[in-house]
């Protein structure tokens, strides 16, 4: 009776001692998080619009659909898809190309392997006006010296299709060494020995890659395509500081800016023009758009991925 007793009491006190350590956590993270959100969503509903207008009337849908009905906002989407598929591919690759480099014998591995990584702790506001320094100043004086008439003439930020690629090599340039880090951990875990047999039976290195190295490291894939599909459309600071969204053109015979993203589109619609209910619904949409995206590719990745 005595050890039930003791047991009892010793369940209770972890279950106390659990709540004490979890709570201050969890209450953050309801007023950070949850709450927000919640009331997020609600205010999109509505004509909401903060300080000049506190009272939210219930409006509907009404938000949503003049938001599709938005071609600055259509664009936005359309250009945050296009740069998200181009720029998820670019970074694993050049992120995989790397973790195989400092993977393998070439001296130097680990001074690589840092280097590769430090561009990721360099702030994307900073980032941003770094790149545009280059791309406004060094690229040109490179051509010239070059003779590459093309670097000369094509201002990368001053041509809509240009900006974005700059978008691209930027995010790349930033983000590929911390995935590179993702993949060299799964690369260190294949075991040798398949390598060996594999070898002993004739594979090349081609067989080996496709036969052994992508599906066991399909759990790093996994991992680093979430992460780069939420980065990709999540994306703000290295646009607001590169192009500001900018150049301008034309499109549907409207004037709107080639690099506004959907991000950035949110923020200038609830900040900058002070639609608040409206830019939240629009963030909504954003949110839903990643759940959607991310569980599909979650699911699609976890299916390929080996079990050991």
């Amino acid at each position: 009776m005595a050890s039930a007793s003791h047991k009892k009491s010793r369940s209770k006190r972890q279950r106390r001692n659990f709540i004490f350590l979890v709570a201050p956590a969890f209450i953050a993270l309801t007023l950070v998080i949850f709450i927000p959100f919640v009331m997020g969503i609600y205010y999109s509903f509505t004509n909401w619009g903060g300080i000049i207008k506190p009272v939210a009337d219930f409006i509907g849908l009404g938000n949503y659909k003049e938001s599709f009905s938005d071609s600055r906002f259509r664009y936005s989407l359309m250009v945050t898809f296009i740069f998200a598929f181009f720029n998820i591919i670019i970074i694993n690759l050049v992120a995989f190309t790397l973790a195989m480099i400092v993977s393998s014998q070439v001296k130097g591995r680990d001074i690589y392997r840092a280097g590769f990584f430090v561009p990721n702790l360099i702030g994307g506001i900073v980032l941003g006006y770094i790149w545009q320094f280059i791309y406004n100043n060094v690229f040109p004086q490179v051509g010239e010296l070059l003779a590459f008439d093309w670097l000369v003439e094509n201002l990368f930020l001053g041509s809509p299709r240009l900006a974005v690629s700059a978008l691209v090599l930027t995010s790349t340039w930033q983000y590929a060494g911390y995935i590179m880090m993702i993949y060299y951990a799964g690369l260190q875990n294949v075991p040798r020995s398949l390598y060996e047999s594999a070898s002993l039976d004739g594979a090349n290195w081609w067989g080996k890659l496709r036969h052994i190295t992508l599906p066991m490291i399909m759990p790093s894939f996994t991992v680093s395509l979430f992460l780069t599909i939420n980065n990709s459309f999540k994306i703000f600071d290295v646009n607001y500081s590169l192009t500001g969204g900018g150049p301008s053109m034309m499109w549907n015979s409207e004037a709107i800016k080639s690099t506004e993203f959907i991000t950035m589109n949110i923020y200038n619609t609830a900040s900058v023009e002070n639609n608040l209910a409206y830019g939240q619904a629009r963030a909504v949409i954003l949110f839903v758009i990643l759940v959607i995206i991310s569980l599909s590719q979650t699911y699609i990745t976890k299916r390929q991925e080996v079990e050991m």
